[in-house]
C-alpha cells in the first residue's frame, strides 16, 4: 500500500481498517481447516443437546451427529480422499482447464486480446476495451494482469488520457467474472460447489456450467455500455488531458504466424461447433433427449467434454501454426504446465472438500438449513428483497475474502440448501451470489492485483495512491451492482430463464 504522508480522510482511514483486518484472516486453505474443527466442536455441542432436524425431501427425522465421537471419527479416517477425489468441482475445473490452459500457454488467448483492442477503430476503443475485459476471464486472473496496461497504452497513443483506459482495463477485467459469452472455468467451479451444496437437501439436484448462461450474455452487452459510458462521461472527465511525461515502451513482438495461427484456430473452431450443432440436429441424435429437446440432455450432461475439445482443438492448431507445438509431447507439456498453475486451487479444494463434508454428514447443515428458512419465514422475509439483502452482504464480505471460489464454498453450503427451502434454485442464488462478488471485487484494497494496477497507475501519475485507485474503481463498482440488481429484478419479474430451463425457483 502507498504511504500518504498527509492526513488520511476518513474513507482512507475506514479502507485502510478493512485492509488491515482482512489481512489479519489466515490463508484461506487454514480458514477452511479451522472451519472443519469448529464444525466437529459444534456437532459435538448439538448432539449433545438432541438437535434433530426432519429432512425436508424425505421425512426422515435426522439427529446431528457427533462428528468427535467414535462414529465421527472413523468417518473423517474413511473418508477423508472420496471427500478430496470426489468433490465435484475438482474434476470440472481440472478437465476445463486442460483446454483454456493449452490454448492459454501457446498464447493464443493473449494475442487474441491485444489483437482485438489494438485494431478497435478509435471511437469504438472505450468500447471494446470494456467488451474484450469482460471476455477476458475466460483467460482467468491472467486478463487483470494483461487488459488494464494494454488498454492504457492504447488510450495514451490514441491522445486520451492512460489512467482512463487502465480504469476501464481493470474494471471490466474484474467485473467480468458474471459475464461471458463463453462457458469458462468460473462457470465449471461455482456450478460444482453449488451443487455440492444443493445435494444436501437433494441429492439428485445438479446445477451445470450453463444455468447462468444466458444472464451472462446478456450480461456482457449491458456492461460493456455501462462501462463504456462510465469511462467516458465521468471517469475522463473527471482525469481531465494527460500533461504527464510517461513514454510509452514498444510492445513485445508476436510470432510471425500469429495472425494467421489465430484465423485457423477460427476455422478449425468453427468447424468443430458445425459438427457439434449437426449432431445435435440429426433425427434421433444421441445429444438430445427422448422429446428432442435439449433440456435436459446428454449435450448439457456433456457440456464440459464438449468445450474441452473445442479449446483443445484451436490451441492445437494455433500451437502448430506458430511452431510453439511440433509434436505431440508438447501438447502434454503446455497442458502440464497449465495443470501447475492449478496447485493452489487442488490445496484449497482438499481443505473446501472436507469442510463441507464434515458439514452435510454431521446434519448441522440440513439443520441451518430448515430452521433458517423457517426462521425467514416467522419473519416473512421470503421474497426477492431476502435476495437483494443476500447480494449487499457478499458485496460487503467481498471486502475481507476476495478469493471467489473460498467465499463461494464457505456460503454455499448454508445460503444454497436454505434458499432451496423457501423454493429457490440453486443456480438462481448463484447468480445472486456472482454479481455481488463481481461488482465489488474491483475496489477490495484485499485484491493481490490492485497492487499490480496500481504500479501501472504511478507509471503516468506518480502521485496516485490508494486512494487515487478506490476513487477511480468505485463508480465503476456501484453502477456495475446497481445494473446486475436491476437485470436480476427484470429477469425475476418476466420469469426470463437464467440458463436452459433455469427460472428462479424450483
Amino acid at each position: 500500500m502507498v504511504t500518504e504522508k498527509k492526513k488520511a480522510s476518513l474513507a482512507q482511514r475506514f479502507l485502510n481498517g478493512i485492509e488491515r483486518v482482512g489481512n489479519k484472516l489466515p490463508d484461506p486453505f487454514i480458514l477452511f481447516a479451522i472451519l472443519a474443527v469448529l464444525v466437529i466442536i459444534a456437532s459435538a455441542i448439538f448432539s449433545a443437546f438432541g438437535a434433530s432436524v426432519t429432512h425436508p425431501g424425505t421425512g426422515e427425522e435426522l439427529p446431528v451427529k457427533n462428528l468427535a465421537s467414535g462414529e465421527g471419527l472413523k468417518y473423517i479416517l474413511t473418508s477423508m480422499l472420496d471427500n478430496f477425489t470426489g468433490f465435484a468441482p475438482l474434476g470440472l475445473v481440472l478437465s476445463m482447464m486442460l483446454g483454456i490452459g493449452l490454448a492459454e500457454k501457446v498464447g493464443m488467448l493473449d494475442y487474441a486480446i491485444k489483437r482485438t483492442i489494438l485494431k478497435a477503430p478509435p471511437a469504438l476503443i472505450t468500447y471494446t476495451v470494456v467488451f474484450v475485459g469482460i471476455m477476458g476471464n475466460i483467460a482467468s486472473d491472467a486478463a487483470m494482469v494483461l487488459i488494464p496496461p494494454l488498454a492504457a497504452m492504447v488510450f495514451y497513443k490514441v491522445g486520451r488520457n492512460p489512467i482512463a483506459g487502465l480504469a476501464a482495463g481493470y474494471a471490466s477485467a474484474g467485473a467480468g467474472f458474471t459475464a461471458n459469452l463463453l462457458i469458462a472455468g468460473t462457470d465449471a467451479l461455482l456450478a460444482g460447489i453449488t451443487t455440492e451444496a444443493a445435494q444436501i437437501i437433494d441429492e439428485n439436484i445438479v446445477v451445470t456450467p450453463v444455468d447462468n448462461w444466458y444472464f451472462n450474455i446478456v450480461s456482457v452487452f449491458v456492461l460493456t455500455i455501462v462501462g463504456g459510458l462510465i469511462t467516458t462521461k465521468f471517469i475522463e472527465p473527471r482525469l481531465g488531458k494527460y500533461t504527464g511525461d510517461a513514454v510509452e515502451e514498444a510492445l513485445t513482438e508476436d510470432p510471425p504466424k500469429a495472425g494467421k495461427a489465430l484465423r485457423n484456430a477460427a476455422i478449425a473452431g468453427g468447424l468443430y461447433i458445425a459438427v457439434i450443432l449437426g449432431a445435435i440436429l440429426l433425427p434421433n441424435s444421441p445429444l438430445t433427449n427422448e422429446d428432442g429437446g435439449l433440456v435436459p440432455s446428454p449435450f448439457l450432461d456433456g457440456i464440459i467434454p464438449i468445450i474441452l475439445f473445442f479449446f483443445i482443438i484451436i490451441g492445437t492448431v494455433y500451437g502448430i501454426t506458430v511452431g510453439n507445438i511440433k509434436s505431440s509431447k508438447d501438447v502434454a507439456s503446455f497442458m502440464a504446465e497449465a495443470m501447475r498453475d492449478l496447485s493452489s486451487y487442488i490445496v484449497l479444494i482438499f481443505a473446501i472438500s472436507q469442510f463441507i463434508a464434515y458439514f452435510s454428514w454431521s446434519n448441522i447443515a440440513t439443520w441451518v438449513a430448515v430452521n433458517g428458512a423457517e426462521f425467514l419465514k416467522d419473519i416473512e422475509f421470503t421474497g426477492i428483497g431476502l435476495i437483494i439483502g443476500y447480494i449487499f452482504f457478499t458485496a460487503a464480505l467481498n471486502f475481507l475474502i476476495t478469493s471467489g471460489s473460498a467465499k463461494w464454498a464457505l456460503e454455499a453450503p448454508v445460503f444454497v440448501p436454505m434458499f432451496m427451502q423457501l423454493g429457490y434454485h440453486p443456480a438462481f442464488t448463484q447468480v445472486a451470489y456472482r454479481i455481488a462478488d463481481s461488482s465489488t471485487n474491483i475496489v477490495t484494497p484485499l485484491m493481490p492485483y490492485m497492487v499490480i494496477v496500481l504500479s501501472f497507475m504511478q507509471k503516468y501519475d506518480k502521485k496516485a495512491g490508494i486512494g487515487t485507485f478506490i476513487a477511480l474503481m468505485l463508480p465503476y463498482s456501484v453502477m456495475f451492482l446497481l445494473t446486475w440488481i436491476i437485470m436480476i429484478l427484470i429477469f425475476f419479474f418476466f420469469e426470463l430463464p437464467f440458463g436452459p430451463g433455469i427460472t428462479p425457483f424450483l
